[in-house]
């Protein structure tokens, strides 16, 4: 959703899903974590408000003090929450992850392009999925870093040897070039903005993605 009309979100939310999105992903940024501020659970409550009801939302909470502000966007009905691995230390990461799944949606952990694969693996049996940022977060239209792919086969490798059942997802200058190379990998599920909502056909490009 970061990519898309912020004038008409609603209306921008339902476009993606009649053209085929499985589900919406919604960037919340504080202006801290990292360099740039976009919404926070009021407009994801209202993003929730304007889709069908069942509709997936996954939060993706790019914010310094997730624990504090997890109430909020389960009020919000946020279907998945995922936090970031890089907040180890400040936050308690279990007791977060715990704290989702205890409030009714999945939990998942994020990490940016230059965090070692290694410090979500501690987790991963508490995960529903594990985010694998290919851009550093912030802003949306930057290019794909293919080096992460091979934090992906780690993980799907790891998941292979029942280190848990969790999702990879993908998320950073995804489309229909980098797309098969993320599926190659072990990715489950990818995250695509500006190569979507600034098509000039939402759905031949999700449809050419698939």
């Amino acid at each position: 959703m970061l990519a898309c009309d912020f004038r008409r979100i609603g209306e921008e939310a339902v476009r993606a899903l009649n053209a085929g999105a499985d589900w919406l992903h919604l960037d919340v940024m504080d202006g801290s974590f990292v360099d740039n501020i976009s919404f926070g659970p009021d407009i994801c409550r209202a993003i929730h408000d304007s889709v069908p009801e069942g509709t997936f939302l996954d939060a993706h909470l790019m914010i310094d003090a997730p624990d504090h502000y997890l109430p909020r966007f389960l009020k919000a009905g946020m279907s998945m929450i995922t936090i970031h691995v890089e907040r180890e230390g400040e936050v308690d990461l279990h007791a977060t992850l715990a704290a989702i799944r205890a409030g009714g949606a999945q939990a998942g952990l994020a990490l940016n392009p230059a965090t070692p694969v290694e410090t979500v693996l501690p987790y991963l049996a508490e995960l529903d999925m594990v985010l694998v940022m290919s851009v550093v977060p912030g802003f949306g239209g930057q290019s794909f870093m293919a080096h992460v792919l091979d934090k992906v086969r780690t993980l799907a490798q790891a998941r292979a040897a029942g280190a848990g059942s969790f999702l990879i997802q993908m998320d950073g200058g995804i489309g229909p070039v980098q797309a098969p190379l993320c599926k190659e990998a072990g990715a489950d599920c990818l995250v695509a903005g500006s190569s979507t909502f600034r098509a000039d056909d939402m759905a031949a490009a999700i449809a050419a993605m698939r």
